[in-house]
């Protein structure tokens, strides 16, 4: 039977605490460092969904991880080692309050925004006339604080953040100008591959007064690609986008009368459904790195990790 991890509570040495996202569980290492365990849950609309699914963790943390060793020349990341299929090990960082969207097309929640009527978002003002899924003349940044867990991040525009103090103009130029050359790069990679990098958000910290790229980069969970070929014939006769993302998980959500609302029920996450969902990131991952993705054991998945961890610990 196919095991995934759902959730973790493991005694490493020298830990210091854990907490738990909707996706990674994430333990303090002698306050100096961080184990961030991926696990296969998956949310949507800010809710965890019942159900893992297989392979997603290795998926996005191998993803991660390649892009932020592609990305280090760009701007230090808090990555040292991957001890695990599934995990990362590195700098402890303080976190901006922000996560920095960047968008170079319109679409998904900004389409939904543009399409209720804004003509603004994060401050940015959109064209008149643009269409689902067109390219922005050059991509957008739009800001969104970090909400507590089981709460909705909110758009804010950069001069709300800067008059704020929420952080300091001089820094927050920076992470923009970070944000926007490790998406070049990103989008580089894409197309070398035949995937168009739609939108992706990325997080920074800071440690030692250098500033840092942190957590997950250019992963389906946050991020979407749309596929190169048959891009401009599906956009011309308004067809929705062949994509890797899991955007096709929130409309599979819609599509069963649910968005994350007070009162509504998750629907049934059928074996087929679930074996679905965990081809795609499959595929998103094999497509991206152009590597085929090899399958760890999952066999006994969570003492794989932690024996893996503990081992690498007791050396570093």
């Amino acid at each position: 039977m196919i095991k995934t991890v759902l959730s973790s509570d493991y005694k490493f040495p020298g830990q210091k605490g854990i907490y738990k996202g909707k996706v990674r569980d994430v333990y303090n290492i002698d306050d100096k460092y961080l184990l961030m365990i991926v696990s296969d849950r998956i949310s949507a609309f800010d809710v965890v969904l019942p159900k893992g699914i297989p392979y997603k963790g290795q998926v996005l943390n191998q993803i991660a991880s390649k892009f932020l060793d592609a990305t280090s020349d760009i701007i230090p990341n808090w990555k040292i080692a991957s001890p695990d299929p599934n995990v990362t090990f590195g700098h402890k960082c303080e976190p901006y309050p922000v996560e920095m969207i960047v968008r170079a097309y319109l679409t998904g929640s900004s389409w939904r925004t543009y399409k209720s009527g804004a003509r603004k978002i994060c401050g940015i003002t959109i064209p008149e006339g643009m269409k689902e899924h067109q390219k922005f003349d050059e991509p957008i940044i739009t800001p969104t604080t970090k909400a507590e867990q089981g709460k909705h991040d909110e758009d804010i525009s950069a001069d709300e953040i800067i008059k704020s103090g929420l952080i300091p103009e001089d820094e927050y130029r920076l992470l923009e100008k970070y944000t926007m050359e490790v998406f070049r790069k990103g989008t580089e990679i894409a197309e070398k591959h035949g995937l168009i990098l739609v939108d992706t958000k990325y997080e920074f910290g800071k440690k030692d007064g250098r500033i840092y790229l942190i957590d997950e980069i250019n992963t389906p969970d946050s991020s979407r690609y749309f596929y190169s070929e048959g891009y401009q014939e599906r956009f011309d006769k308004g067809l929705p986008q062949k994509q890797l993302s899991k955007e096709f998980v929130r409309e599979w959500l819609m599509a069963n009368n649910f968005q994350g609302r007070t009162g509504e029920k998750v629907p049934e996450m059928t074996d087929s459904f679930v074996n679905e969902v965990s081809e795609r990131y499959i595929e998103l991952y094999e497509s991206i790195t152009g590597e085929k993705f090899i399958r760890a054991d999952i066999t006994d998945v969570v003492s794989r990790i932690e024996s893996n961890c503990n081992k690498f610990l007791k050396s570093f």
